[in-house]
């Protein structure tokens, strides 16, 4: 089993920045990839951005230029900055751990973007 805790998110200004967090705990070495997901009201869950464990990224091109996605191994987080932050990019922003055969997913954590 791994253990997803998301810290961060919170209300911001149109243009504004935000780094989000995820703890990682358990059997983290069953986790080949790690990634952050949003989902803002009415919509489908969707990709904002993986990170291997070599980390190679991968960005939804919504983000790309605007959000970095990084790991502290030693920590066992990853990190989401987001910087000039739209309204579109209010949503709830989950954590994403996968392996081989399972799927985990944090909490989420509420990101609001004010214009």
């Amino acid at each position: 089993q791994v253990q997803l805790v998301e810290s961060g998110g919170g209300l911001v200004q149109a243009g504004g920045s935000l780094r989000l967090s995820c703890a990682a705990s358990g059997s983290i070495i069953s986790i080949n990839v790690m990634g952050w997901y949003r989902q803002a009201p009415g919509k489908q869950r969707e990709l904002v951005a993986t990170i291997t464990r070599i980390s190679s990224t991968n960005y939804a091109d919504s983000v790309k230029g605007r959000f970095t996605i990084s790991r502290d191994n030693a920590k066992n987080t990853v990190y989401l900055e987001m910087n000039s932050l739209k309204p579109e990019d209010t949503a709830v922003y989950y954590c994403n751990g996968k392996g081989a055969i399972t799927n985990y997913w944090g909490q989420g954590t509420q990101v609001t973007v004010s214009s």
